[in-house]
Parts: structure tokens; C-alpha cells; sequence
């Protein structure tokens, strides 16, 4: 590393907390899931690499929220993507979804959130930074209610650590 090279903190952030999906999804695969939790996931039904029904995806042209909770199947979690078997309308659906088209992760059971900006690909389709506004996710962590009750300290942002 010379002296002009920099860390891309911004990028190593957005890296690691999609890593969280990931290895979240993979615990699902390997002991199922536990309890009262169940994800939200929200992603880009036009990023390249989902693979969705065209029905959906002239449905959902934009964005869609899946449900993981009572009926699924098959999840497997890859380097880069996630796939399942989900049912619209009574009819199981395999999905592909790449996980730098997530925009939301939700575990609504203890309160957690990820929100991101979905990463830019380019025409080799890998990954490619994105400007410093756009490519740190918001992260949302609500604690107790009781322990802070609508006094709005059960949010911790990582806004306050963005260059401004």
C-alpha cells in the first residue's frame, strides 16, 4: 500500500452489513429458523441477476418485500445471492436474488433493520462503488421500548459517522 492509497471505509461498511444477510440466511439453512423470527426483504426486481417471474416483475417493476417466515423453501445462500421457493397466488416460485439488490432487511421479531442503497454493477456485472452519499446503508437498531420509552434513543444511525 503506497502513502496516496486510502481505505474505503464507506465500501467495507456496506460490505459487512450485507454480510449480516448473508450470514443470517445461512444460520436459517443450517438450523432453521428460530422461534418468532421472521425477515422482511426488500430488493430491486430490475437489478441484473434476480430472477423472478415476469408476472412479478411487471407487478413489481421496481421493488418488491418478500416474507420468510412460515412458508418457504429451499434457501440457499450463495457468495453473492440468495435463492428461494416462494408461493404467489398458490403457485411455488423459485427466486434468485443477488444481494447488492437487497434495500431493506427486516426482523420485525427483535427490531432490527438494515436499509441500503442497492450497489451499482457494471457491465461485468461486479460490484462497483458507489458515490459517498449514496452506498452506506442506514442501520436501524430499536431497543426495549420500555427501557426508552418514545424518547427516541432506541434509534442508532450511522449517520452521525458520515463525512459531511
Amino acid at each position: 500500500m503506497t502513502k496516496a492509497s486510502t481505505f474505503d471505509y464507506e465500501n467495507l461498511v456496506q460490505e459487512s452489513l450485507r454480510n449480516v444477510i448473508k450470514e443470517t440466511l445461512a444460520t436459517v439453512v443450517k438450523d432453521g429458523l428460530p422461534g418468532k423470527h421472521h425477515f422482511y426483504i426488500s430488493f430491486k426486481t430490475d437489478y441484473p441477476g434476480v430472477d423472478l417471474p415476469d408476472y412479478l416483475r411487471e407487478e413489481y417493476p421496481d421493488d418488491i418485500t418478500i416474507v420468510l417466515q412460515y412458508e418457504f423453501w429451499d434457501l440457499e445462500v450463495g457468495e453473492k445471492t440468495f435463492n428461494v421457493t416462494l408461493c404467489f397466488n398458490d403457485v411455488h416460485e423459485r427466486l434468485t436474488i443477488p444481494l447488492g439488490a437487497v434495500v431493506s432487511f427486516v426482523d420485525p421479531s427483535v427490531k432490527f433493520g438494515l436499509q441500503f442503497t442497492p450497489a451499482e454493477v457494471d457491465a461485468d456485472a461486479e460490484l462497483v462503488q458507489l458515490d459517498n452519499q449514496k452506498k452506506t446503508p442506514k442501520t436501524v437498531i430499536e431497543r426495549d421500548e420500555q427501557a426508552n420509552p418514545g424518547d427516541g434513543t432506541n434509534i442508532i444511525t450511522l449517520d452521525a459517522f458520515r463525512r459531511k
